[in-house]
């Protein structure tokens, strides 16, 4: 089951009480229970839903994946060719709804695919995959236990909806009775309202907006202190964001995860108040409740601790594969273990992520992950946030080049070639450097590399070669 034998629970021992507030507008257990029990005898075999954050966008997804019914939810923002391309082949996949499933408001066998999950996309179509019920239960129980939630929780997810990491901690929240916040797009005023007067214990976000959330906070006088827990998934923080954060939210545990949405979660750690940071680790926690990693080569062969490969899981939190564009790389298994191409290595027990295999540089015959680069840039003074991307060069095949967003005034390239010295190897060290006004982001808030690639190439004014 993923939550809807939960809500069912809560409806019934707190009929009243608050579960879903978006922008305001609140939604208790009972009201959420009855209005998609309503919508249930008319929902379809498999619900396409493309829908701005909401009330009505959580009662359709509660409605959508009732019995063995499943649900693909689609980015609002993508073009409308490409939302009816996908809209198209799901029709071509669709299962017929079995006789026997009633339309009541109630989770359907644990094995059966509820959520036809789908990557990032723009303009080509995104690759599809499916999550059993049993997936999902899994992975709530981890995450419950892993980042300490309980129903007196109240947690904040501002971005979309429509991204993995928010419709998680929604279906998260109902499955564990904890009220779920957000809003109906990102807005710093927004978010910063909902922390000062609807008691936020809990961020749910990427670091971007954390970043913004806790600079402007501090400016602003906005008390984060009643925040418990942040939790933060799509890079890693850099230290300038972790720092802020800690100031704005001094009682709060800072999570951050490594995970994917075939995957689930992987591994991940916790930094309490006033423990000490390690400065540009790669590190990224150990392995979450029920999760066994492994380090493997391209043939599957187990590698030694320190060794670089294959970042490899085995849990009962993976997906159940794809529905179409699996290439044979995407989501590879051997023997049981698990892998979207992610590479890394272990130590003491630690994964540490060096980065996707096709973000990997390749310079001189050297690899060089760029989150090797950014981690250790990002632990230079006056260093806000960096980007490291390879460059097309005709001698070497690729350099590495970087960008960073000053932390403060001016930095220079001397400052930061030596400020690398003693932390990256000498063939891994960037040729060039840029300064940013910003940084380089997606509409979701993750960073883009060829977007600051681009920018290089254009002369675009939010970027600027330093000497």
């Amino acid at each position: 089951m993923p939550f809807l034998d939960r809500l069912q629970r809560w409806a019934d021992d707190r009929p009243d009480e608050t579960a879903v507030v978006v922008a305001g507008e609140h939604l208790s257990w009972s009201g959420l229970r009855d209005q998609a029990a309503a919508l249930v005898s008319a929902a379809p075999a498999v619900t396409v839903l493309s829908e701005h954050n909401s009330i009505r966008f959580a009662v359709e997804f509660a409605a959508a994946v009732a019995g063995e019914r499943q649900c693909a939810v689609l980015d609002p923002a993508w073009p409308q060719q490409l939302q009816d391309g996908i809209t198209a082949r799901i029709a071509l996949t669709e299962p017929a709804l079995p006789p026997s499933v009633a339309a009541a408001l109630a989770d359907g066998p644990p094995d059966t695919s509820f959520l036809i999950g789908l990557t990032s996309g723009t303009t080509s179509v995104p690759k599809a995959f499916t999550r059993s019920r049993r997936s999902w239960q899994e992975s709530f129980d981890a995450s419950i236990e892993f980042f300490g939630l309980t129903q007196d929780d109240k947690s904040l997810a501002p971005g979309p909806l429509a991204a993995s990491l928010n419709l998680y901690a929604l279906a998260e929240c109902l499955y564990a009775g904890a009220e779920f916040h957000t809003l109906e797009h990102f807005d710093v005023g927004a978010a910063h309202a909902a922390v000062s007067h609807d008691g936020i214990t809990r961020l749910v976000l990427v670091p971007t907006m954390l970043r913004l959330l806790s600079e402007r906070g501090l400016a602003g006088g906005v008390d984060a202190s009643g925040i418990r827990s942040i939790i933060c998934a799509g890079s890693k923080l850099d230290a300038r964001t972790l720092e802020a954060a800690r100031r704005w939210a001094p009682n709060a545990t800072i999570f951050e995860y490594y995970g994917a949405s075939e995957l689930s979660f992987v591994s991940g750690a916790g930094l309490g108040p006033g423990e000490p940071v390690e400065p540009g680790g790669t590190g990224i926690g150990k392995p979450f409740p029920g999760v066994d990693i492994r380090i493997l080569d391209d043939h599957g062969a187990e590698l030694p601790d320190g060794s670089d490969g294959n970042i490899c899981v085995r849990s009962g939190m993976v997906s159940n594969g794809y529905l179409w564009g699996d290439d044979g790389q995407a989501l590879r298994c051997f023997d049981g273990w698990y892998t979207v191409g992610d590479q890394g290595y272990l130590s003491g027990g630690t994964l540490h992520m060096l980065g996707r295999r096709s973000d990997m540089i390749i310079t001189a015959g050297t690899n060089v992950y760029p989150h090797e680069v950014e981690m250790a840039l990002a632990s230079v003074p006056g260093v806000a946030a960096a980007v490291a991307a390879g460059m097309t060069d005709d001698l070497r095949g690729q350099r590495v080049v970087a960008g960073v967003v000053p932390s403060h005034g001016a930095v220079t390239a001397t400052q930061l070639r030596s400020g690398i010295d003693d932390v990256l190897a000498r063939n891994k060290r960037p040729l060039e450097y840029f300064a940013l006004a910003e940084l380089p982001v997606t509409d979701r808030g993750k960073i883009s590399r060829q977007l600051m690639l681009d920018w290089v190439a254009g002369n675009d004014p939010r970027i600027r070669r330093l000497g």
